[in-house]
C-alpha cells in the first residue's frame, strides 16, 4: 500500500490533508517538528521528525512514500527562524524526497510568487517553486491567498480585533483584495493532486473575492459588531499592529505582510478551486469566530499544546 507523507500533520493545513488522506483509506505518514503536540489521529499516523539537518534520516523518512504533501514554511523572519532557513530546510526537503524515490510532490506556495520579489516571502516561495521544477520530480503547485476555518490565523484575529475595539483601521483606502479559501476546500484541492502525474500549478482561491475594507465590514455585521473603519498610514497601520504585538506576545502583521496585501499579491485572475464561501462560513460560525485570539508565535513556542488552545 502506498504511503502518503505530510508535513506538520498536527499544524493547520497539514492536519487538514492528513485527515482527508485518511477518510480516504490512505496510509499517512507525517514528518513533524512538534511530535510533543496532541495527535489527533492517534495509531492512524505513522510520527517521524523533520530532521532537516540530518539528510540521511531525512531521506529514510521518506523511503517508500508515494506522495509528499508539503506544507512546511514560515510567516515572517524571527530570532528563532527565518525565510532563509525555510528556504534551504525545503530545499533539502525536496533532495531528500528524490533520493528517497517519492513518485510526486505536491507543494504549498502563494498567489503571486516572484523571484524578483522585494518581499522575502514571495521571493522564497518563487525560489523554492524554481527548485522543485528544476528538480524534475512530479509536482503539483498549490497556490494559496488565505487560507480561512478552523484554527486559521488572519480571518480570526481581524474578528478578534472588530469584537474589541470601537474602531477598525486599514492601511490606506483598504480596497487593495484577497480570495480566502477554506482549509476543508484547500485540503481537497491537494488530495487530489495524487490522482495525477500532470506537473501543475493551481491558484487555490475561493469563490469571494474582498476588498480588506470591505472584508471588516462584512464580518462586522455577521458577527454583530460594525465598527467605524478609519483609513490610516501604512506605516502608522504597522506601528499600531507592532505595539499591540508587544501586548500580546506576539507578531499581528509584518511591513511584508502590509505591502504584499497592498500590493495586490493575494489575488488571482484565475477562476474560484474552492466551493466554501467564507460569507457563508462566517455566518454559520458568528458565535465564535473570533473569541479568542490566535497567536502565531505561541504556536511555535509551545510544541506541546493543540492549535485552538493557542
Amino acid at each position: 500500500m502506498s504511503v502518503h507523507v505530510v508535513t506538520g500533520a498536527f499544524g493547520y493545513s497539514g492536519r487538514h490533508i492528513a485527515a482527508r488522506l485518511l477518510a480516504e483509506g490512505k496510509t499517512v505518514r507525517t514528518l513533524t517538528n512538534s511530535p510533543n503536540r496532541p495527535n489527533p489521529f492517534g495509531p492512524r499516523i505513522d510520527v517521524r521528525p523533520l530532521s532537516f539537518g540530518n539528510p540521511e534520516a531525512l531521506t529514510e523518512s521518506l523511503r517508500g512514500a508515494d506522495v509528499l504533501y508539503n506544507t512546511y514554511w514560515v510567516r515572517f523572519n524571527h530570532p528563532g527562524f527565518t525565510h532563509a532557513e525555510a528556504v534551504t530546510n525545503t530545499r533539502r526537503l525536496f533532495d531528500a524526497a528524490k533520493r528517497a524515490g517519492v513518485r510526486r510532490v505536491v507543494h504549498v506556495s502563494i498567489t503571486n510568487p516572484s523571484e524578483d520579489s522585494p518581499l522575502e516571502y514571495f521571493r522564497g516561495k518563487a525560489e523554492l517553486e524554481c527548485s522543485l521544477i528544476e528538480s524534475r520530480q512530479s509536482y503539483a503547485i498549490l497556490r494559496p491567498a488565505v487560507l480561512f476555518g478552523g484554527e486559521d490565523i488572519l480571518i480570526n484575529n481581524i474578528a478578534w480585533a472588530i469584537r474589541r475595539f470601537p474602531v477598525f483601521a486599514v492601511f490606506g483606502s483598504g480596497n487593495y483584495e484577497l480570495q480566502p479559501i477554506h482549509v476543508d476546500d484547500f485540503a481537497a484541492i491537494a488530495v487530489e493532486q495524487d490522482r495525477s502525474s500532470h506537473d501543475t500549478i493551481v491558484d487555490a482561491i475561493g469563490p469571494e473575492t474582498f476588498s480588506y475594507r470591505g472584508l471588516v465590514e462584512h464580518l462586522g455585521r455577521i458577527i454583530g459588531k460594525p465598527r467605524p473603519i478609519v483609513s490610516v498610514p501604512p506605516w502608522l497601520g504597522y506601528w499600531g499592529a507592532r505595539i499591540m504585538g508587544w501586548a500580546l506576545r506576539d507578531v499581528l502583521l509584518t511591513r511584508e505582510e502590509i505591502a504584499g496585501l497592498m500590493a495586490n499579491l493575494l489575488v488571482t485572475n484565475s477562476p474560484p478551486a474552492g466551493p466554501t464561501k467564507l460569507s457563508d462560513w462566517a455566518r454559520q460560525h458568528a458565535a465564535t469566530i473570533g473569541t479568542h485570539y490566535a497567536s502565531e508565535l505561541a504556536r511555535r513556542r509551545n510544541r506541546s499544546e493543540s492549535y485552538d488552545r493557542l
